[in-house]
């Protein structure tokens, strides 16, 4: 089977793509159904786009599955979006595509069947090599980052007890010690992240690590998201110049 015509470059579709996934809600509602309705149309969207994904080539996709803020939400909701994490890491998805799976998020504040079973699906799938699922999980931003501080204050805490180590200074505090204490230490800052449903801001996620990513934001609500959606954000991804701070020219200058 021939590989289909795509607007854009196979060698440079981005290696790590980090998703805003909205609209789950809103599209239930007008289809007069529960919110739960669309967040179950919502782990179909995200069954088509891992695979999408691991086809293109993409070597990190970090899904943004539910946030600290959201524990503020109904609790009837709360429990049904529980059950769809439990149920959805029941699904093969991960083996059939290779792909290994990871969680960032506060672990603690979840209901221990479901801490439980994130751990199972994160060993079984530990050898996985060809594309790596990231779900953010009981995650903010905000909380990532102060826990980040405490980590580091603790650990430096614990070093000055050794004759080698004094306590921790102004000198010691850098970017590169505050990504290492952060909970995507594993992997590269995205290069693109994608918000669907229609909203123009971050949502507390991942504000350290998109310094410099590229954003695309469209109207379609995640449940409705589909192939073709990624495959223009792709292509909007690749007729920018990422200049990371540095001037057109400079640019333009190192890639000759």
């Amino acid at each position: 089977m021939a590989e289909p015509n795509y607007n854009f470059d196979m060698e440079r579709v981005p290696q790590h793509i980090a998703m805003i996934m909205d609209g789950n809600g809103r599209w239930a509602t007008e289809r007069h159904q529960p919110r739960s309705y669309g967040h179950q149309a919502g782990v179909d969207t995200v069954r088509r786009i891992t695979s999408e994904c691991v086809r293109l080539g993409v070597k990190y996709l970090t899904l943004y599955t539910f946030s600290t803020e959201n524990w503020s939400r109904p609790a009837d909701e709360i429990s049904a979006l529980m059950g769809l994490v439990l149920s959805s890491l029941e699904d093969e998805i991960f083996m059939k595509n290779n792909v290994r799976f990871r969680v960032i998020g506060d672990r603690q504040r979840l209901p221990e069947a479901v801490q439980q079973k994130l751990r199972e699906t994160e060993e079984h799938t530990a050898a996985n090599s060809a594309m790596t699922m990231v779900v953010a999980l009981s995650y903010s931003a905000r909380w990532e980052i102060t826990q980040a501080v405490k980590d580091i204050i603790n650990e430096h805490e614990n070093q000055a007890e050794q004759p080698s180590h004094g306590p921790l200074t102004t000198a010691d505090i850098t970017e590169d010690l505050i990504s290492k204490h952060m909970q995507t230490s594993f992997m590269p800052d995205p290069d693109l992240l994608i918000r669907t449903g229609g909203e123009l801001r971050i949502s507390n996620y991942l504000l350290w690590q998109i310094a410099y990513s590229e954003l695309y934001f469209c109207d379609t609500y995640w449940p409705d998201f589909n192939e073709a959606d990624l495959h223009k954000a792709i292509e909007s991804y690749q007729n920018r110049q990422r200049r990371f701070g540095k001037t057109e020219a400079q640019v333009e200058e190192e890639s000759k």
